[in-house]
């Protein structure tokens, strides 16, 4: 289970702008029928040809399981800040419903008599890779279209959605996957 909220994105024209300063377009922060269909041929294009989308930022909110974070953490993103595991576990204790499959009743019970006789570390210890945790992370067109090649057809399906959720909150999706 994973669950994608885009924040806000910023950068789109700026980027247009630097771009076309690199191709000789009209000169100038506006936008043009020029710059945006240069773009859209330039965006799936390697060798240094789409580095503008390198400009073009997007803050998300995600809310995915701590193995998915792992694989995640291997990209290359702006900022990235998350709630905090020790202030979830002590403000609420731990429940299955927040995990992408509840754990065993036995081990909640256990998690439960670590958090309450104080040992926050044998909690966390113990806390299986399905536990949910929420990020709000910043990154780079660039950063989501590597994602986007390398992982839409991956095995684990979190991968999958979190693309699908994404790219259909953006506002330029077609400079992420060809169209």
């Amino acid at each position: 289970m994973i669950k994608v909220k885009v924040l806000t994105e910023a950068g789109y024209e700026q980027a247009l702008y630097g771009m076309a300063l690199s191709h000789s377009l009209e000169v100038g922060p506006e936008l043009t029928e020029r710059k945006v269909k240069r773009a859209a041929k330039l965006a799936h294009m390697q060798g240094g040809h789409n580095k503008f989308l390198e400009s073009v930022y997007v803050w998300l909110e995600v809310t995915a399981p701590r193995y998915w974070w792992q694989q995640a953490d291997t990209y290359r993103v702006s900022t990235k800040q998350s709630e905090s595991t020790m202030h979830t576990l002590r403000k609420s204790g731990v429940r299955a419903d927040m995990f992408v499959v509840g754990p065993p009743k036995e081990l909640l019970d256990i998690l439960n008599l670590c958090l309450a006789g104080g040992h926050l570390d044998a909690a966390k210890a113990l806390l299986p890779e399905g536990f949910l945790q929420k990020r709000v992370w910043c990154l780079s067109y660039k950063t989501l279209q590597n994602m986007y090649y390398q992982r839409r057809k991956h095995r684990l399906q979190e991968w999958p959605d979190f693309l699908e959720q994404t790219l259909a909150q953006l506002e330029h999706p077609e400079l992420v996957r060809e169209v």
